[in-house]
């Protein structure tokens, strides 16, 4: 019998709760329950002998084997997780910064202390991505991780793709259904996925990186006539989280989290609404895709109780060895790729010649320049497609055309996917 403290009754932590009471598991047994201001968080559907507590030294000082950590954010529950470890206690966290930030510390504390730390639910809710990729991929080695890894950005895209509707209305939407806070900038500038990649770096890539370092892009200058040219060029947009290996035997990592135009016939385009999807690329088993609800209580609650059933039936440490894991190098944020650029401008003759010029002294060949009919003349929208070149270049030639008077709004670039295998 393994007895478990619930540190966190929140929506995440209310599901893991009916999971354990509801279901069948007589080897596991809810202990002890611990939240601010308990009393208002009592329930009638918790068996009577759990005990419910504000005070976490009382769930360290029990008899519990495992400590459930669901209460989000960097303090106290790095160190509420470091106490119970030091306890000999099992730990599982949901808490995606923590681990970002240190996991390695966490797990070589948890093997001193003869006791586990598993984390599957803190990247991409309730898919198996970590379990997948450390035990169903083990026979490969992998060079590449692209994920659309936090649900509110997608539900916020997919909206806006599908309805027309702007940035601010599907933002508002997301936030009225509970899939977006009322302060959304840790998900639609990127900050949450920042974190998640790091840990999928780690766990798939074998390469630790400082998940302040991969640079970001936020989804919020994203209006729906990027979706239309999008279409033109068979594409859709999404936030994508990218980590790949420069080369296979050094230590560095190439990262970012930003919004990109992917093609259609992409896994990434495909995942729709609050879902989130992991692909993994191998060198021997190519590409591997990891879809579900990857937000959300129940979701959520299903990859902390695998975790519980983890540390229940194996008689092996479940947990991540992160002395298999490699401190990368500075991490790298260059890709050469193709890029779409959206001008918006007061028209005026000259203007592609202005751009066109630019990009030349850049060493950026124009691809392709598209504009729709119908538009206003003095906020013409019109996108220039680039042939690949660094994000470099795009960045320098994009701060020189800062300066030309003819913008209406600021320019919006992403990056294009490569259709196709990339190997290192």
């Amino acid at each position: 019998m393994r007895t478990v403290a619930l540190v966190g009754f929140g929506t995440v932590g209310q599901a893991v709760a009916k999971i354990l009471c509801e279901g069948s598991y007589d080897h596991l047994r809810l202990t002890h329950i611990c939240n601010r201001n308990v009393d208002r968080k009592k329930v009638d559907w918790i068996p009577t002998d759990v005990i419910w507590t504000d005070d976490i030294a009382e769930v360290i000082d029990s008899d519990a084997s495992i400590m459930i950590e669901l209460i989000g954010g960097l303090d106290p529950a790095f160190d509420w997780i470091r106490r119970s470890l030091e306890a000999g206690k099992s730990v599982i966290t949901a808490n995606k910064q923590v681990i970002a930030r240190s996991g390695g510390l966490l797990l070589n504390l948890a093997r001193e202390n003869k006791c586990q730390l598993l984390f599957e639910a803190a990247v991409a809710g309730g898919i198996p991505v970590i379990k997948g990729v450390r035990e169903g991929l083990a026979g490969d080695q992998l060079f590449r991780i692209l994920g659309i890894l936090n649900g509110t950005c997608n539900y916020i895209l997919t909206r806006m793709e599908t309805s027309g509707t702007s940035f601010a209305a599907a933002l508002t939407e997301a936030q009225n259904l509970g899939y977006a806070e009322a302060d959304p900038t840790a998900d639609v500038d990127g900050i949450d996925a920042q974190a998640k990649l790091a840990i999928l770096s780690a766990v798939g890539l074998h390469r630790e990186i400082d998940f302040t370092q991969i640079p970001l892009g936020t989804i919020q200058p994203i209006e729906p006539i990027d979706f239309i040219y999008a279409r033109r060029l068979d594409c859709t947009i999404r936030q994508v989280s990218r980590a790949e290996l420069i080369d296979a035997n050094d230590r560095c990592v190439r990262a970012s989290v930003q919004p990109m135009l992917v093609p259609l016939v992409s896994t990434l385009a495909r995942v729709e609404g609050s879902q989130n999807v992991v692909v993994v690329e191998g060198t021997f088993g190519g590409e591997t895709a990891f879809s579900g609800y990857g937000a959300g209580g129940n979701p959520t609650a299903v990859s902390v109780v695998s975790d519980l059933e983890s540390i229940a039936r194996r008689v092996n440490d479940a947990s991540v060895d992160w002395h298999t894991i490699t401190k990368a190098d500075p991490v790298e944020r260059e890709f050469v790729e193709p890029h779409y650029v959206r001008f918006t401008v007061t028209d005026r003759p000259g203007i592609i010649a202005s751009l066109a010029g630019v990009f030349s002294r850049h060493g950026i060949n124009v691809e392709s320049i598209l504009q729709e009919p119908g538009c206003p003349k003095d906020e013409l929208p019109f996108v220039v497609t680039l042939d690949s070149c660094s994000t470099v270049a795009i960045k320098e030639a994009l701060s020189e055309i800062a300066s030309f008077d003819f913008h209406a709004r600021q320019p919006l670039w992403m990056p294009i996917a490569p259709k196709g295998e990339r190997r290192p």
